[in-house]
C-alpha cells in the first residue's frame, strides 16, 4: 500500500446545534480529570461500511450533517471551543468550554479511490486509514483553536467511512461512544423534520468534584508552555486480531484453573490481558530482573461513593496497574498474571479514585511520552463499547479502525468483536508485531 492513492478533501463546513438551549449559553468548567489530559491527543475512532446499491452521496451528507446538528442540542460542549481564564490578582489560570463564541463541530467530506478490501485485506492496516480522521498529531489543548469534534465522511469506491475525532479533554472512551451512539440514534429517527428528536440516554455534564471544592480549578501555571508537549510516534505498523468468544472463554477458564480451581473471578478481559503482558514480554526478550508493568484503563464511574451516573459526560478514568519482574512474570503461569491484574481492577475503590484526584488537584496535566514504557504494555480502549450498533444506512459496518492518536510501542486497545457475542479485537501497535506468532498459536 506503499504507492496506494491519498485521501482527496472535497468540501468542510461547521456545524452548529439545532438550536440553543439556556444551558449551552454557561461556560462549561471542566474537571481535574477533564485538565489533566491537556495535553494527551484527540479520541480516533471510526466505522467502515459498505456501500449498498441505493447509495446517493447527497442525501447521506445532508442527512448526517441534520443529524449531527440536532444531536449537539443534546451535546452542546462539543460544539464549542476553549477559553483559557487568567488573573493575577487572586492568581487564577484554567481552561474551560466556551459554547457561544465558537463556529462548531466540523465536518469534512473526503474520497479515496480505493476499495473496502484494499482496507482490510492488507496484514497491517494501510497507513491511509489515519487520514480517515481530522486533528492529526493535534493535542487536545490545540482546541482553543481547532474544533472539539469533527465527523469525517470519506467515500471509497464500494465504501465508506466514518470518523468521529474528539477532544480528549471533554471526554473518555464511555463519553465518546456514548456521543457516537446517540449520533447514530438520531440519524435513524431523522425523517428531514428538522426538530429537536430526543435520545434514549441524555448526557450529564454536572462534572464532578470532591466535596468542598470549587468548579472552577486553579492551575498552577501561567503560561500552557508549561504543561503541554507534543509526543511524536514513530513510524508504527498497526495490526488487528480476533478472538473469539470461544477462545476468550477457554483463555478464562485456564487463568481460573491455573490460580485456584475454585475460582471463577478473573474475568476473560483480565484473562487476555494478562496473556498479552505474558507474551509480550517473552518475545521481547528482557533479562529476568528488568521490571515491567501492566497497565489497565478502568472506568471510575461505579467505583465512587456515590457512584457517577452511567450518562456521567466527561473524563472519569484511570490507570490501574501492576509490576513484576521478567523472571517473576515468565516463571508463573498465565493464572498468577490474570489474577495481579484481577487484584489490580477490585482494589482500585473509592479510597484510591479520591486519593489521586487530591493529587490532580494539584495541577497534574499527563504526558503522553511519560506512558510509553517499552518495557511494560498499556491495555486501552474497551470491549464492552457499543461500536457495532453505529448504523448510518448502511446496516452493520464491517470493521472498526482508530487514528493516529495515543499509538506507541506498548500500547494495545480493546475492540467489541463484530459477532457482538463476547468476541474482542485487539489492536497492536509498532514493535509488538513480532508477538503475531507466538501470540496467535498460544491461545489454541
Amino acid at each position: 500500500m506503499a504507492s496506494s492513492p491519498t485521501v482527496q478533501y472535497v468540501s468542510d463546513c461547521f456545524i452548529k446545534p439545532l438550536y440553543d438551549s439556556e444551558e449551552s449559553k454557561k461556560p462549561v468548567y471542566l474537571s481535574s480529570w477533564d485538565l489533566a489530559m491537556l495535553s494527551f491527543q484527540y479520541i480516533q475512532k471510526g466505522l467502515l461500511f459498505t456501500k449498498q446499491s441505493s447509495f446517493q452521496l447527497d442525501p447521506l451528507l445532508q442527512k448526517l450533517k441534520e443529524s449531527l446538528s440536532i444531536t449537539l442540542v443534546h451535546f452542546y460542549p462539543l460544539a464549542g471551543r476553549f477559553k483559557t481564564l487568567k488573573q493575577e490578582n487572586p492568581p487564577l489560570y484554567t481552561v474551560f468550554i466556551d459554547c457561544v463564541n465558537s463556529p462548531g463541530a466540523r465536518f469534512i467530506h473526503a474520497n479515496l479511490d480505493l476499495t473496502v478490501t484494499d482496507i482490510l485485506s492488507p496484514k497491517d492496516v494501510p497507513l491511509v486509514v489515519q487520514s480517515f480522521f481530522d486533528h492529526d498529531r493535534a493535542i487536545n489543548h490545540d482546541g482553543h483553536d481547532l474544533s472539539l469534534l469533527t465527523i469525517q465522511l470519506t467515500e471509497l469506491i464500494d465504501g465508506v467511512f466514518i470518523g468521529c475525532s474528539v477532544n480528549h479533554a471533554v471526554a473518555d472512551g464511555s463519553s465518546f461512544w456514548h456521543f457516537f451512539n446517540s449520533f447514530s440514534e438520531v440519524f435513524k429517527a431523522n425523517n428531514g423534520q428538522k426538530q429537536s428528536i430526543p435520545i434514549s440516554k441524555s448526557p450529564n455534564f454536572n462534572h464532578w468534584l470532591p466535596e468542598g471544592h470549587s468548579p472552577i480549578i486553579n492551575l498552577p501555571y501561567t503560561h500552557h508552555d508549561q504543561f503541554t508537549s507534543r509526543h511524536e510516534a514513530p513510524n508504527m505498523r498497526e495490526r488487528f486480531f480476533h478472538f473469539s468468544a470461544e477462545s476468550l472463554k477457554k483463555l478464562k477458564a485456564k487463568a481460573n484453573q491455573e490460580f485456584n480451581c475454585n475460582t471463577n473471578k478473573i474475568s476473560s478481559l483480565q484473562a487476555l490481558s494478562a496473556h498479552m503482558w505474558r507474551c509480550i514480554t517473552r518475545v521481547r526478550k528482557f533479562p529476568s530482573d528488568q521490571m515491567t508493568s501492566c497497565g489497565m484503563l478502568v472506568n471510575n464511574r461505579a467505583r465512587l461513593d456515590p457512584p457517577l451516573p452511567e450518562n456521567y459526560f466527561g473524563n472519569c478514568i484511570q490507570t490501574v496497574r501492576r509490576n513484576a519482574s521478567v523472571g517473576k512474570l515468565l516463571e508463573n503461569n498465565l493464572g498468577w498474571a490474570a489474577w495481579e491484574l484481577h487484584l489490580a481492577v477490585v482494589n482500585h475503590k473509592n479510597k484510591e479514585i479520591r486519593e489521586w484526584v487530591e493529587k490532580l488537584e494539584c495541577g497534574v496535566v499527563y504526558q503522553l511520552g511519560s506512558f510509553c514504557d517499552p518495557c511494560s504494555i498499556v491495555i486501552g480502549s474497551s470491549p464492552r463499547f457499543d461500536m457495532y450498533g453505529n448504523e448510518f444506512g448502511f446496516g452493520k459496518g464491517v470493521a472498526l479502525r482508530s487514528g493516529y492518536a495515543h499509538k506507541f510501542d506498548g500500547k494495545v486497545s480493546l475492540y467489541e468483536g463484530i459477532e457482538g457475542d463476547g468476541s474482542m479485537d485487539l489492536e497492536f501497535d509498532k514493535g509488538l508485531i513480532l508477538v503475531l506468532n507466538f501470540f496467535s498459536s498460544s491461545i489454541q
